[in-house]
């Protein structure tokens, strides 16, 4: 069985996901929608991170249920940062690449949360696959909010 993998994996991508959207938050403070609602789906993901430990253990995994709640030692100079140029028309550049970033990691995160869920079907392994049930709805709700925030704010920043 390969399940292992896909888990280790998924965790990995899981952990990252939690540190690039808190240091997103970080970077954007003057963007209240984006400082906020990054704050929130870094707190989804890392509960996936939980469930993934937890679930992991089924297959000799030893996978860490913490991500950092700190965000680490620059966060204040993002911040900085995001105040001073907030008036300035790069942020909006700056933001879309961010926002690319988390649309990539998003997806990915979200097709490995499909694998897993098709290989918890394969294996018949009803609590992996309840775990992927309940997690995979928020990595696609992710998923969705990178997109339309792309949507919404590439026009007036590519056209400015």
């Amino acid at each position: 069985m390969k399940i292992d993998l896909a888990l280790r994996e998924l965790h990995r991508a899981e952990k990252a996901l939690v540190r690039d959207l808190l240091k997103v938050s970080d970077r954007h403070h003057a963007e209240p929608e984006i400082h906020h609602v990054t704050r929130d789906l870094a707190r989804w993901s890392r509960d996936h991170v939980r469930a993934l430990a937890d679930a992991g253990r089924s297959y000799g995994l030893d996978l860490g249920a913490e991500v950092a709640e700190r965000p680490g030692p620059l966060a204040p100079v993002r911040t900085a940062v995001s105040e001073l140029l907030s008036t300035r028309p790069e942020p909006g550049v700056l933001l879309l690449a961010d926002l690319r970033r988390l649309h990539r990691a998003c997806a990915g995160a979200s097709l490995d949360w499909e694998l897993l869920a098709q290989g918890a079907q394969a294996v018949k392994d009803d609590d992996l696959l309840a775990v992927a049930s309940r997690c995979h709805p928020h990595a696609l709700r992710q998923l969705k909010w990178t997109d339309a925030m792309l949507k919404q704010l590439s026009p007036q920043v590519l056209a400015g």
